[in-house]
């Protein structure tokens, strides 16, 4: 059930950001391309439901059809052919030589040629969430999930780290060992894969799966954690795999010579509350491996305060800050220009 409620969100977010177009209908906006990634393999094309070819029949052209493979997968509008010729799963060659055995009941040495028109049997998958440019991805061949992400213009700042990639379809057509994936898919078991982008980055092969036509890949969008205080840009920034304080102090500049390092805090809302959990950290332990680094969460709020001006850090600013203070006030009250002196 929990699945199933995760994929009506996304489907929800998808049909806000990233509208699907029927095939007959005008492009999609430049925002939302719909591309296909190159035709290498494209050879081995398997025909399924919704392809329509091309039949020709030299020498009787009134034979000539453009037939559609129906829902069951076969071809059963050919002209004077009643019984339907089996094409899901099979080539065009394949479905050429049955054409002519089917014709050479009628015809002597009938010379048949069967070409692809349109390739409708594979939904398109579909590529949102945290990458640079939305698309929809023609499947016409096998297609693995990094060329999806180069198809989609790479990952934006954004990205939290994941990609969750739904299951819509079943495998049409299953090689040895896919059999388990080519099983009708339940509307409340809807397969759900994670993957992580630094895996994907890495070159591990689990981490770059296969594509099946339909797929939904949501390359998910971080959360923020805001860092405010004696740090050099304070701001917010966005989560990543294991986000630990250091790492985030790092992302906005460090923090200032006059910040007290040794007692920052991090708000936290409480789970279901609307209060919170202050958590003090001694960053200069951390700093000094005599503490772990503290990993932090979506949301939080790190404070890093200012030391007071008589500690051990501020003390020489605060003096060198008082005696020129005293200086420039003596110079103001007597009057006198100071000359000065260029030394050559």
């Amino acid at each position: 059930m929990k699945r199933f409620i995760l994929f009506a969100a996304i489907l929800a977010c998808l049909f806000l950001s990233v509208p699907v177009h029927a095939q007959d209908q005008a492009p999609p906006p430049p925002t939302q391309s719909s591309s296909s990634v190159d035709n290498q393999g494209i050879r081995n094309y398997l025909l399924g439901p919704g392809d329509i070819l091309d039949v020709r029949v030299f020498g009787q052209p009134d034979l000539n059809s453009t037939p559609e493979i129906d829902s069951d997968g076969n071809i059963s509008s050919l002209p004077f052919i009643e019984t339907p010729i089996p094409a899901k799963c099979r080539t065009e060659k394949q479905v050429q030589k049955d054409i002519a055995d089917a014709y050479g009941k009628y015809l002597k040495k009938p010379q048949i040629s069967v070409r692809i028109t349109q390739r409708n049997s594979r939904q398109p998958a579909t590529v949102f969430g945290a990458v640079r440019q939305p698309t929809r991805v023609q499947m016409q061949r096998k297609v693995r999930l990094n060329e999806l992400m180069a198809a989609s213009g790479g990952f934006t700042e954004r990205a939290s780290g994941t990609i969750q990639i739904l299951h819509t379809e079943p495998v049409m057509c299953p090689e040895p060992g896919e059999e388990a994936e080519a099983a009708p898919i339940q509307a409340t078991d809807i397969p759900l894969v994670l993957v992580r982008i630094s895996e994907l980055r890495a070159g591990k092969r689990e981490a770059n799966p296969v594509i099946r036509p339909g797929d939904y890949i949501l390359v998910t969008e971080a959360e923020p954690v805001y860092i405010t205080g004696s740090v050099i840009a304070p701001q917010g920034v966005y989560m990543r795999d294991q986000l630990t304080l250091g790492r985030a102090l790092a992302m906005v500049g460090g923090a200032r010579k006059e910040a007290k390092t040794s007692d920052i805090r991090i708000y936290r809302q409480k789970p279901g509350s609307p209060e919170q959990d202050t958590i003090h950290v001694d960053y200069s332990a951390i700093k000094k491996n005599q503490q772990p680094d503290v990993l932090l969460e979506p949301f939080d709020i790190v404070e890093v305060p200012e030391a007071s001006m008589f500690s051990a850090s501020r003390l020489p600013t605060t003096l060198m800050g008082a005696v020129s203070g005293a200086f420039n006030s003596a110079i103001s009250a007597s009057g006198q220009i100071l000359p000065t002196r260029v030394l050559y």
